[in-house]
Parts: C-alpha cells; structure tokens; sequence
C-alpha cells in the first residue's frame, strides 16, 4: 500500500507519485469534499488467483462503505455494442473499466475476508465501485447493461464527486450493512499486511524522490508570477528542477490560464535521450494540453521536411548550414504552421545560427514569447551560442533532486551557491585507478550496487571518455532512439556517456572517469556527477579529478 489519507492529515500523501494527471485530479477532488473520517488509499495493487489487480483509489467511508474508484484520462467513449474506448477519434485504445473496478473490489473484499482477524465480524460489509471519467462529459441519461449513470462520473459530475461515491456503496449492495468505525480500522490494518518488512535500501530513496516531486510541483508556482513575462531565461544549476519547469510551462502555455488564450507552443532541446524524455512525459497528456511540437532541434528539422542524414563530424552543416535551411522555410510557414511561444530546455547546448530559424517560427518575432532553461556549468560542447533578443533572468538557486552529500559534492562546480533540499543520502564514493581501469572497475562498482540492494533499473554507468562496450552494443542493436527509450522502458543498468545525458538522473550513478584529456573535462564531471538522485560513485584517477575538478571538489569528495 502506497500511502493513506483522511481528510484531517492530508500532508501524509504529499509527494505521492499519481501514475497520471487524472488520478491527481480524481484524488484532489475528493480528498477536498470527504468528510473528515474518510480515508483514502491511491495506487493499491492486490493479486489474486486469476491476475494482478490496481485500484486506482479506494475510499473507506465509516457508516457508509468501502468503494474502488477506477480513474480513465483522456477523451473515453463508448461505441453502440457498449465497448469503451480511450482516445481521439481514433478509438486508439480498447478498455474494460467497469471491468477492472468490479474485479478489483471482489478482489479487495475477497483478501479482507480471508484475512483471520475478520473472521470474528458478524457479517458483509457494504463494498461498491465507481467509474470516474475526468476529461469526459456525460449525459445524464447515459448508460450501459452493466453501468449505470450513478456509477460513472464525469467532467460535469466533479464538484460533487464525493457525494456521488457516497451514493455509490447503499446503490449497489443495500443488502449489506455499513461498516462501523471500528471496520475501516480493522481494514485499514489488514491492508498493511501481516508480516515485517524486510530492510530495503530503495525505500529512502523512494522518500526522497516523493519529497523532490513535491518541492518541484510547488516550484511550478514560479510561473504564476512570470505569467506576463514573454521573454524569460530560467537559470539554475543541475537538480534545481528545470526540465520540471520547462514541461510545465509547455502545458501551461498551450492550455492556456486565465486571461491568457491557449497557445501555439514548440518545446525544444539538443540531446535526443532528454528528447526522448519529453515525448514519454507528454504521451499521457490530454491533446489539449500538449504543445503542437516536443522535440529536439533536429527533430524540427525533420518535421519542416530538412533531411539531416548527414556526418555528424560536420560540424559546417549542424551548426550552420542546417539552420539556413531551416531559416529559408521558417520564414514560409503558413500562420497556423507558427509558433506563440518557444521553449528551450538546456539552452547552452544550441549553436548560435541555431536561434535564427525559431526566431523565424513565431507568429510575431517581435513579441511571441520565447522561454530558456539554461545552465552554463553544463556547456560540455564547443558552442557559443546565444538568444538574440534580450531575455528577463529568473535564477533558481534550491537543489531539489540531488542528496545533500551528492549536491554538496559537486557543488563547487555550479554556476551559483545552491541550498541542498534533496535531503540526506550515503556518503559519495570515490574508488581511485588509472583511466586505462576506469571500466573494469566501474563494472566491479555496478554489481556492489546491486548486491546493496539497488535494483538495476536504478542503476546507470556513465563514462567521460570513450562508451562503454554495452553502450556500443545497444546502439548498434536498437539504434539512438531504441537504445535512448531503453532508458525508461528496460528494467536493466543504463550504460550511457554524460554527453547524452543532460536533464536525465538515476538513482544511483557510477560515473567512470576513463580519460585523461581535459577538455571541457570539468564541466562533464559536472554533468556526471550531477545525475545521480541517491548515490554516487566516482572511478578514476584522483589527481587527475582534482585537476579538472579543483581543491574543493577534491575536498568534498575526499581525495
């Protein structure tokens, strides 16, 4: 079980990771209209004998009943042999959510039941289930053989949600009778289990990242004050949250806010893995709420149709000749083919031409609004790069993701004084050898980790020198996009190179310093360091750290 809330002590699921903006949404709802005695649990994963269930939130309600809530996002419908879909009008999707909240409420009634300290109760209590469709308006005449109107709620149904769950559990077993205060503690106790739990090294780790979560959606809060600001630059160091931010503001542009009218919106950065991590953050948003494009600047090229297969040793052709092509049909895009406004996350990997062709993009060159995350710590290219238009500075000087022995660290590398708020973590290791040993003793570094605990999707090593022989494989194998989806989507250690992996972290790092070369060596040990959340473990020669590094990175990591 993930967390639990009443009414009274909401901060005990602040920072719950919803698996989606509208199980958030559900979740808010009703924890601001339950009475006060009502409990609510998100997120509970039950296996039974036939399969694995996941009860989006269950609402435990004293003198009323228990009620699994299943939460469908998106655009839901239901076509005339009464299938439900997820999706445009496509039907992308075929779902079953009637289906899953049934047999996830049998499936709960079925493990509280069998539990022995239940076996004393005189009998059944109340147990129902309810559909929530959040982004989805209902008719109030609509339903199908197996779910009512009373059971499903939808856009137009929030304001009372709570009160249409109440209804929710006498409606579908009236026969039954209510549980007593004394029941929903006895369930509450069931659902915690029964036996210890084993010590797990992930578990503080996974506090941590709740606690991240938290403090980067609250920093989110900045953009209600630079809402009238259509030329911003957000700077700050690594773990201070901008990837988080520029995301936001994306969503928040293109839905649009109050007096402000949605926008056209492009969001834009250099690396194809923190490309990558766009599109999968954004797969799950409502289409409203997406920016027309999310990609990397060359993914734009393509889109404008710019073939860019192409030496990418040429550095003629990426830095200058590619953005004339790109300015030449910028400046021909139809209006509706234009942008409002211009997202740049780490804006210090783009060459100077580059700005050129985006500038052209806007509606209104003048006055569209263009938006730049930057961090100039991390400018591990030879690129020189800047807006051409003045921008107002926003500087974020809190390190929200990093452990505070981990931001500490690495913390005489960035651009500004950060204030850790990460919380504390295991100490940073340093484990000294040649550069020529640096990956063998990496290697030796991974399986530690996985004998402390680490699981290995956790895990990423990370070289400044050559890749890694397992990063060559997987490229060959699946390719840059394969290989980057990877990332996310395998449930093994990541081998990567810190050139690629600005905007990205893992919980735990070994950054293998396998080169002997100084260029640009600080700001990729910068980088490196910087991508672990949790733990941290550096490889390599101690000297030639301290010399790129300096006395005081040397100092923090004791060497």
């Amino acid at each position: 079980m993930d967390s639990w809330q009443s009414r009274g002590d909401r901060e005990t699921v602040e920072g719950h990771q919803f698996a989606n903006e509208a199980e958030w949404l559900v979740w808010d709802r009703l924890s601001r209209q339950v009475s006060a005695d009502t409990a609510l649990v998100p997120n509970l994963r039950l296996t039974s004998t036939q399969k694995d269930h996941e009860l989006d939130i269950l609402v435990l309600m004293p003198e009323v009943g228990v009620v699994v809530v299943e939460v469908k996002g998106g655009s839901v419908s239901v076509d005339e042999q009464g299938r439900w879909w997820s999706g445009g009008r496509n039907r992308t999707s075929r779902i079953r959510p009637v289906e899953q909240a049934r047999d996830g409420r049998y499936a709960l009634r079925d493990f509280i039941e069998a539990d022995p300290r239940w076996k004393n109760r005189r009998s059944r209590v109340r147990f129902g289930h309810a559909i929530v469709l959040p982004y989805t308006d209902l008719a109030s005449d609509f339903a199908t053989p197996d779910c009512p109107r009373w059971m499903v709620s939808g856009r137009g149904d929030l304001a009372d949600l709570a009160g249409r769950v109440h209804d929710v559990a006498a409606l579908q077993q009236n026969e039954q009778r209510v549980p007593t205060h004394d029941d929903i503690d006895l369930i509450r106790e069931i659902l915690t289990g029964r036996s210890f739990p084993v010590p797990d090294i992930t578990a503080e780790a996974d506090e941590r990242e709740a606690v991240a979560d938290r403090l980067t959606r609250e920093q989110a809060d900045l953009l209600k004050v630079t809402r009238l600001i259509h030329r911003l630059e957000v700077r700050g160091g690594a773990g201070s949250g901008k990837t988080i931010l520029a995301l936001t503001q994306a969503k928040d542009l293109t839905r649009g806010q109050g007096e402000r009218k949605p926008q056209r919106v492009a969001l834009l950065c250099y690396s194809i893995g923190l490309s990558q991590y766009f599109k999968r953050q954004l797969a799950g948003v409502p289409r409203r709420h997406r920016p027309a494009f999310a990609g990397s600047f060359e993914d734009l090229a393509n889109e404008w149709g710019i073939s860019t297969d192409h030496d990418r040793n040429d550095a003629d052709f990426w830095e200058r000749d590619l953005a004339a092509q790109m300015a030449g049909v910028a400046t021909g895009l139809p209006e509706g083919k234009r942008f409002d406004a211009i997202i740049v996350d780490e804006a210090q990997d783009f060459a100077d031409h580059w700005w050129h062709p985006l500038m052209k993009a806007l509606k209104d060159e003048d006055t569209g609004g263009l938006y730049v995350y930057s961090d100039e710590n991390q400018r591990i290219f030879a690129r020189y790069g800047q807006p051409p238009v003045p921008l107002v500075p926003l500087v974020l000087d809190h390190n929200l993701r990093n452990t505070r022995q981990i931001a500490s660290a690495f913390g005489p590398l960035t651009p500004m004084r950060m204030t850790p708020r990460g919380g504390d973590g295991p100490e940073v290791a340093v484990m000294p050898c040649t550069s020529s040993a640096a990956i063998g003793v990496a290697d030796d570094q991974v399986e530690a980790l996985l004998d402390e605990g680490w699981h290995p999707e956790h895990i990423a090593l990370l070289t400044m020198g050559s890749r890694h022989p397992a990063q060559k494989e997987r490229q060959d194998a699946d390719g840059q996009i394969g290989y980057w989806r990877s990332f996310w989507e395998s449930d093994d250690v990541f081998y990567g190179h810190v050139l690629g992996c600005k905007g990205l972290e893992r919980r735990a790092v070994v950054l293998c310093v396998n080169t002997d070369h100084a260029d640009r060596a600080r700001e990729k040990l910068y980088v490196g360091m910087s991508r672990a959340t949790d733990r941290l473990v550096v490889v390599g020669d101690p000297e030639f750290i301290r010399s790129i590094g300096g006395d005081a990175v040397a100092k923090q990591l004791g060497i």
